[in-house]
């Protein structure tokens, strides 16, 4: 990833020191990583929006509004995972670390696959 806006849902105060949050829908905060020309330029946190039973498309459309081009989760349902599909933003999936910063590095090196179709979690009945 060369350009854009990448967004992690982050625990606690979030940052690019901080950890990831195992659940995106109800992480505390999201962090922005702004990369450009393959650099890290800026890191900012956003917090995050509740939303209600089956509101999946809140944290989606404040993704959106935020200019966030890539999302990296350890797992995401698939209603979710398609609202993001349909506004344009590729979402990424790494399971295996909870630091953000060396997720982050991986995917503007390249080495992050997006997730699939078959990766998708079955949700917590029905919560994000």
């Amino acid at each position: 990833m060369k350009s854009g806006r990448i967004a992690v849902p982050s625990n606690g105060q979030g940052g690019l020191d901080g950890t990831r949050a195992g659940h995106f829908g109800h992480c505390d905060v999201f962090t922005f990583i702004d990369v450009e020309d393959g650099e890290i330029k800026e890191v900012s946190v956003l917090q995050n929006q509740e939303h209600a039973q089956g509101g999946c498309m809140v944290p989606v459309n404040l993704l959106s509004d935020n200019r966030v081009t890539a999302l990296i989760v350890g797992g995401i349902g698939m209603r979710p995972l398609m609202g993001f599909k349909q506004v344009g933003i590729d979402v990424y999936h790494d399971d295996q670390r909870a630091e953000i910063e060396p997720v982050v590095k991986d995917l503007i090196a390249g080495n992050l696959a997006e997730i699939t179709n078959d990766q998708v979690c079955g949700g917590g009945g029905g919560q994000v």
